[in-house]
């Protein structure tokens, strides 16, 4: 899910001026976080007028918080206030038109919609319902729709990731070893139907089946030079490719909220999943995930926040096709390796971890900031060991787009091996 909602569209020209425009977006968001930051000066004490705040900080009232929103009026001379009152116990939409940048992708214009339900009583979890359509700079279409939706009393959970793509991308073969020099360019369309639904075993912990496909048709290489040395033709080339499995889920979590959990919460979701021919699999396989996430205020009192981030994969049977093995970013909203091309490293079992320390910059809640450094590990095949670690690292700021879902855009910048290196945009925090 990277992506920079913005105002202004940047049009598809060379990188050189695409990149100004960046930076002009950056200046934009920092003037309006100072003039933000102004229109709060009249309520706060003579101790608290600074505008920046690097470090330790106690996050503000509702009230006192600025958002996106509370800037534009500010840049418009609107003199409206939005309190607490008026957004509570009701549905929070948001609908953005907005531009792009990614490893993957290159610029892209999309229609982002975010959606997040009222709750009833203040122990239930925030439902929430996101949907993105997309045309990139490499002519992808991109289409999602990502819900996670707990019912009365957060007694079930009910999971849902669907989505269409028209994919060309570079694929850059099996292992930890790969060159960004050697790459098959294929191309493919591809629908993926994820669902799942669990029940509340016991406090916060969750039980329950669920379905998986994954199906890729059209598939196409062009690549006649350059190739990888162990890439889709030596795994096994077919032009299109079906995976239907069951699912198991164990599912852990305290986060209230998705977009952006708070200190102190937790989540831990342990997936079994068996393709079977006899459902419409071309193969028999199985697999393990492994996702877990913790979120600590560090220091202690404060509202920063140190978190981390585990998300591991493991196929323990069978053979699946090229496309469903695991890869680099290939979680639900694409966030795993920052530093690295979405599809860099591919392989039979991936590993990652990553820690993040977040942390505000204005005391209204406007700005905010991170620093990152994570770690991933690919198997070439099913026999092999994990190859070598393989780091990244960088930062980030957050922008509050809406005070009262307490979403963020974030825009980060990452680093990798190899002269591996981009921009990775967000809406909500990357985990």
């Amino acid at each position: 899910m990277n992506y920079l909602c913005a105002i202004i569209v940047i049009y598809h020209q060379p990188m050189k001026w695409s990149l100004i425009k960046v930076a002009f977006f950056f200046s934009f968001f920092i003037a309006t976080a100072l003039i933000a930051q102004d229109t709060t000066r009249g309520h706060q004490s003579n101790h608290q007028k600074n505008i920046f705040t690097l470090g330790l900080y106690k996050q503000p009232g509702l009230d006192s918080m600025v958002d996106f929103v509370d800037g534009l009026y500010r840049v418009l001379k609107l003199n409206k206030k939005r309190s607490q009152e008026e957004h509570q116990n009701k549905t929070l939409f948001t609908f953005i038109p907005g531009v792009e940048y990614s490893l993957a992708t290159g610029f892209a214009s999309s229609l982002n919609a975010d959606l997040i339900l009222p709750v009833k009583k203040l122990t239930d979890n925030h439902s929430s319902i996101f949907s993105e359509l997309k045309y990139t700079q490499n002519k992808q279409v991109i289409a999602q729709l990502v819900s996670n939706i707990w019912l009365k009393n957060n007694n079930y959970n009910i999971n849902t990731n669907w989505s269409y793509l028209k994919y060309p991308q570079k694929d850059f073969g099996l292992g930890s070893s790969s060159d960004l020099k050697l790459f098959d360019n294929l191309d493919y369309s591809y629908i993926k139907l994820h669902q799942s639904i669990v029940k509340k075993i016991a406090p916060n912990l969750y039980f329950g089946p669920g379905l998986n496909i994954d199906y890729h048709w059209n598939i196409t290489d062009t690549t006649t030079m350059n190739k990888p040395l162990v890439g889709f033709n030596e795994y096994g080339f077919v032009k299109q490719s079906t995976s239907i499995g069951w699912l198991l889920n164990l599912l852990y979590d305290t986060r209230k909220q998705v977009s952006n959990p708070v200190a102190n919460s937790s989540y831990f979701n342990l997936v079994f999943r068996d393709n079977l021919k006899i459902l419409g699999s071309d193969q028999n396989w199985q697999s393990i995930l492994l996702d877990y996430r913790k979120y600590i205020p560090f220091p202690k009192g404060s509202k920063n926040i140190l978190a981390f981030w585990s998300y591991n994969v493991f196929t323990i049977k069978g053979k699946q096709s090229y496309l469903d093995l695991p890869t680099t970013a290939s979680d639900t909203y694409s966030n795993t390796g920052r530093g690295y091309i979405q599809g860099r490293f591919r392989g039979d079992k991936f590993v990652f971890a990553e820690s993040e320390y977040r942390f505000g910059i204005t005391e209204n809640g406007f700005l905010g900031g991170v620093l990152f450094a994570n770690m991933q590990s690919v198997s070439e095949r099913q026999d092999k060991p994990l190859q070598s670690l393989l780091p990244g690292y960088g930062a980030g700021i957050r922008i509050k787009l809406s005070k009262h879902s307490n979403t963020n855009i974030a825009i980060d910048y990452g680093i990798g091996q190899g002269g591996s290196k981009g921009i990775f945009m967000n809406l909500g925090e990357v985990f």
